[in-house]
């Protein structure tokens, strides 16, 4: 059984990859290395003693991709490849929507076309938009508030007109909240491009001295704090969840959202504070103005995921500081990509 990954060789892609071939599976990765490193695909080859192929191709090329469906035997699919930044995405909308509809439409004709009907999708979150009440829970009034978010939007209502067409198809929508953390090898990790949008690798990167202090965008939100709260969820936690979510989508037929979160909410000071207590390392901070999309408070719901699913969050709020201090300070460049000497 071959399970193709779009962006494997990216933040969490990596992560769901090692997951996979620890439980047996074979998988076929594809990325285009924009936002991700080709360093990632030799440690994950290193950590488990596994090949497996890459294809170094854009989801908007569809001979690129059509190339992979003929020359593997693909079973499933799990689709986390697209653009991610919310700031980004209000500044550069169109792109956003070029690069994660138009890529999705050309994988899922391709699904099509080679009858490969089972998929996990990298939905988030930001489906929900600004939120009357918390936990969320999937029922939820849907409306995003950015672009990034409106195209998870649209590619869950693409998938649900799909799967309404050919009732064949089997769909696993994952609405992600904050992963945060690494493995605990320290091997693998998150390695932005630039500067962080992302609260943990702006932490440790100031942590480790790459950046002088955090920037906290917003202090006036009604929250026990004024900063924003979130439902940070350890990667590792959120990898396990596409397997159990492959499992669902394999054995049967239909199309279902489920929260991959923890349930419980921190704000960004309750999280210095606990990284600061884990590492021992004081974390400077100024307060800016809030960001362009953003809202006060996004926790989950995610009980149909342990209904459903069988899916629990493990680690706690300790775990993911200390596994993201535990990459960072292993590797405090990150992968170092000006440095590809490496066959893959």
């Amino acid at each position: 059984m071959s399970i193709l990954v779009t962006g494997g060789a990216g933040y969490i892609g990596s992560h769901t990859c090692l997951e996979l071939l620890s439980a047996g599976y074979d998988i076929v990765v594809v990325d285009n290395l924009v936002n991700s490193s080709l360093e990632a695909i030799r440690r994950m080859k290193a950590l488990t003693g596994q090949e497996f192929p890459f294809y170094h191709t854009d989801l908007l090329d569809r001979q690129g991709m059509e190339t992979i469906f003929e020359q593997n035997q693909i079973d499933a699919v799990i689709h986390l490849a697209g653009l991610k930044s919310v700031g980004e995405s209000v500044k550069q909308p169109l792109s956003y929507y070029h690069t994660n509809m138009t890529g999705t439409l050309v994988l899922l004709q391709l699904m099509q076309e080679h009858r490969v009907k089972r998929i996990v999708f990298s939905s988030s979150a930001t489906v929900y938009g600004t939120t009357e009440s918390v936990p969320i829970a999937e029922d939820a009034p849907l409306g995003a508030t950015n672009a990034y978010g409106r195209t998870k939007l649209m590619i869950e209502e693409m998938m649900t007109d799909l799967h309404a067409s050919d009732t064949e198809w089997s769909i696993a929508l994952l609405r992600y909240f904050n992963p945060v953390g690494a493995h605990s090898s320290g091997y693998l990790g998150e390695d932005p491009n630039g500067k962080p949008n992302n609260l943990m690798p702006f932490i440790t990167q100031v942590a480790v001295g790459r950046l002088k202090e955090l920037q906290i965008y917003g202090n006036d939100y009604a929250t026990p704090d004024g900063t924003g709260v979130r439902d940070y969820i350890h990667v590792v936690d959120l990898a396990r969840g596409h397997l159990n979510a492959l499992e669902k989508v394999m054995a049967g037929s239909g199309i279902e959202a489920y929260n991959l979160g923890t349930g419980r909410g921190y704000s960004v000071k309750e999280i210095i504070t606990a990284f600061e207590k884990v590492t021992g390392i004081s974390i400077p901070h100024t307060f800016t103005n809030r960001r362009t999309g953003d809202i006060g408070i996004c926790y989950s719901d995610p009980s149909k995921a342990e209904r459903e699913l069988g899916w629990v969050a493990q680690k706690g709020i300790e775990d993911m500081c200390q596994d993201a201090w535990r990459w960072q300070a292993s590797n405090p460049y990150g992968y170092q990509k000006d440095v590809y000497q490496y066959q893959v």
